[in-house]
């Protein structure tokens, strides 16, 4: 208590409105839950949750919809907006680009073109998944070899040949869609590259939590390091950084977070775009503070999107859709608030 009274006013604020924004996570998350075509009371959910059911037939009914459908749907948003979220915060620091995304190096084209591969042989589920993490990382290291082989390696030709091979990995999806079946591949195709967590389970949860706690716990523990990335390769090398050495463990990590939530939720922009400038606006610059906000606003932002997404409409909205339907006009909104001042 004596080292909270210690801190500056703003230093407070700022925990405080950190601990509100996890405090609104967490009530989304109990209200995710309990909204939906079938609307669950919160004692119900707390009765299933701790395994005090009656054994009537309503109370079955409502453990199947809770555990097997929207526990496993809410877990999967929350990782799936966190993830991006660290992702892109991690490529604008690397960059030093503040337009740089998740889909900065032709990850999220690598993993469409693998999971539209996937879904063209018509494999099941698990082998989707796969197959467009494997598509997601395939994509980075085609780029990094590419950057590499050309002389005078740097930020910027790295930034171009990852931008080659999301065209190539684009134009490779557009084959696969123009061969597939017009009668019911191709329909499938087009839905899981508008993302979506309509059939997220378990499974699906446990997978994309793995890379993104990971990802997010390497990240946060060189959150100090990453930081003098911003500075510069020179500044940074100056102040004891191994700069190459520190920039792949970063885009290896963001990649990682970044194919792992596209393998299970499909093709979902502006996240990683548009939280990481919201969370600076809000906290600040300080590297632990702002990690933790970017992945909480994450989080809440993609989850909240993800309800709108399943219950404006009789027919689910695609989550890829709902993400960039909102996501654009706020991103302008913000370009044009900060036109006077240099982007943080």
């Amino acid at each position: 208590m004596k080292y909270w009274r210690a801190l500056p006013a703003a230093d407070v604020e700022g925990r405080w409105l950190l601990l509100a924004l996890v405090a609104a996570l967490v009530a989304l998350i109990v209200a995710s839950l309990a909204i939906g075509r079938y609307p669950l009371s919160l004692a119900m959910i707390a009765d299933t949750l701790l395994g005090r059911g009656d054994g009537s037939q309503s109370s079955a009914t409502a453990e199947t919809i809770l555990l097997l459908v929207r526990l496993p749907r809410v877990a999967t948003a929350v990782m799936v907006g966190a993830g991006l979220s660290l992702a892109g915060a991690a490529f604008q620091t690397v960059f030093r680009n503040p337009m740089a995304s998740p889909s900065l190096l032709g990850v999220s084209a690598g993993a469409g073109f693998g999971a539209s591969l996937a879904l063209l042989f018509h494999l099941p589920t698990i082998a989707v998944e796969g197959a467009a993490f494997i598509g997601g990382l395939a994509a980075v290291v085609a780029s990094f070899l590419a950057a590499s082989s050309v002389r005078g390696n740097s930020l910027i030709t790295l930034i171009l040949c990852g931008m080659v091979m999301s065209a190539l990995f684009q134009a490779m999806i557009s084959l696969v869609k123009y061969v597939a079946d017009p009668v019911d591949t191709l329909a499938t195709i087009t839905f899981w590259l508008m993302g979506s967590l309509a059939k997220a389970d378990a499974a699906d949860a446990a997978t994309v939590a793995a890379p993104v706690l990971l990802g997010g716990a390497t990240l946060f523990a060189l959150r100090w390091r990453i930081s003098l990335l911003a500075l510069g390769e020179h500044e940074a090398a100056a102040l004891g950084a191994d700069v190459a050495r520190l920039r792949t463990i970063v885009i290896l990590c963001a990649t990682a977070m970044t194919a792992a939530t596209v393998c299970v939720a499909g093709i979902v922009g502006w996240v990683g775009l548009l939280v990481p400038h919201i969370a600076r606006m809000l906290f600040g610059m300080e590297p632990g503070r702002a990690m933790i906000a970017t992945a909480t606003l994450g989080a809440l932002f993609a989850l909240a999107v993800d309800d709108v997404a399943r219950s404006a409409s009789v027919i689910e909205i695609p989550l890829g859709v709902m993400t960039a339907v909102i996501g654009a006009p706020f991103f302008l909104f913000l370009v044009m608030r900060t036109r006077n001042e240099q982007w943080s």
